[in-house]
């Protein structure tokens, strides 16, 4: 079988899709009869393996993403790699340019909706976009044989809209790279901070729907022994005493150890459809205190942390104190074992490989001893 990724969501500061498509293929290169290849935005067409890139126009401020302009060569390269399936991984031209190589090739074609874009644009410029996007989600992912949503809630909403043959697809988290061996005590030395302070975390790119101000503002109320870590590209210089930035992307290694070195990770993002930082969080021990929306409502579970009122600080700051109060370190063993059981990357691969079966042939499908 071989399986083709197109996505523009692959950049070198970009996150859980690339994660995603980075796990897809370690997991899948253990199969010989599977081939998985990947064609993704470049400054240049080059091709290394079964990685491929086309031209693509920088976006601006956009965090290192290529966003294609023309369907033709997108899917030219598609029928080219002659794959037996396609997936796309954004709603734009990419994916429109796979709806094409799919009808030319006779193959299925699965679209993967990693993120709500009509809220987050409904955010920025009210709910007319919000609308007009959400037809336009509509139309475009009617057109594919399968599709994959991140969480039950965003599935749901698809449904809702009136999209068909909708499964729900979690991502994974490394479990060996994030983990509690991975924690460091010279990160607090580095911080200035003391046995006795109680290290929060945050991870992500700096954007609205992060809510990084309610982070501030929370750890403001806290004050210490309360200490915020803020790590990601674009993060605000200007902030509170007890509080720490790393204005920079940071590598996977780098956000195991501060994970793993934290007490707890701080989360106000309430567009969020994974969720995939409050995972690795977890699976670095320790727990989540987060907005009880999105995706973390369904992945934070009872007893791995606190979920409050969305967009409030307030709230935000007595859920942290609630944490604190009780057991923390036990919020974390529990976390850990969570995740071990719901999101190892093995055990997702597989279960997205006998979907692909089944889609690629569904009448018959092929011999499942996979594992």
């Amino acid at each position: 079988m071989h399986l083709a990724d197109v996505t523009m969501f692959h950049a070198p500061a970009s996150g859980g899709v690339r994660t995603y498509l980075q796990a897809k293929h370690r997991v899948f290169s253990r199969f010989p009869q599977l081939r998985s290849s990947l064609l993704v935005p470049g400054a240049e067409r080059d091709s290394l393996g079964d990685h491929h890139q086309l031209p693509a126009l920088r976006i601006p401020l956009g965090q290192s993403y290529r966003f294609p302009l023309r369907r033709r060569p997108w899917r030219d390269a598609l029928v080219e790699l002659s794959p037996d399936l396609i997936e796309a991984g954004d709603p734009y031209v990419t994916a429109w340019a796979a709806l094409d190589a799919g009808q030319r090739l006779g193959v299925p074609v699965v679209g993967f909706y990693h993120s709500d874009l009509p809220r987050l644009m409904g955010d920025r410029f009210g709910p007319m976009v919000q609308r007009r996007l959400e037809r336009y989600v509509v139309d475009l992912y009617r057109r594919f044989d399968s599709v994959l949503a991140p969480c039950q809630a965003m599935a749901d909403r698809l449904t809702s809209w009136g999209v068909k043959r909708v499964r729900v697809q979690p991502l994974g988290v490394d479990l060996a790279t994030f983990h509690p061996d991975r924690r460091d005590p010279e990160l607090r030395r580095k911080l200035g901070l003391g046995n006795d302070s109680r290290l929060l975390v945050f991870v992500g790119r700096y954007s609205r729907e992060k809510n990084i101000e309610v982070l501030l503002d929370t750890a403001r109320r806290l004050g210490p022994p309360y200490h915020l870590l803020l790590m990601g590209p674009g993060m605000p210089t200007e902030v509170p005493a007890n509080v720490s930035v790393i204005n920079r992307c940071v590598g996977v290694h780098e956000v195991a150890r501060a994970l793993a070195s934290s007490d707890a990770l701080l989360h106000a993002g309430t567009r969020e459809t994974f969720g995939l930082i409050a995972q690795e969080a977890m699976a670095s021990g320790i727990p989540v205190i987060g907005a009880r929306a999105g995706a973390l409502i369904e992945n934070v579970p009872l007893g791995g942390g606190v979920l409050c009122q969305p967009h409030s600080a307030a709230a935000m700051a007595e859920a942290t104190e609630a944490l604190f109060a009780n057991d923390p370190q036990s919020a974390g063993r529990h976390a850990r074992r969570f995740v071990e059981r719901q999101f190892d990357w093995d055990k997702v691969m597989i279960s997205l490989l006998n979907h692909y079966e089944a889609v690629i042939d569904p009448v018959c499908p092929r011999d499942r001893r996979h594992g």
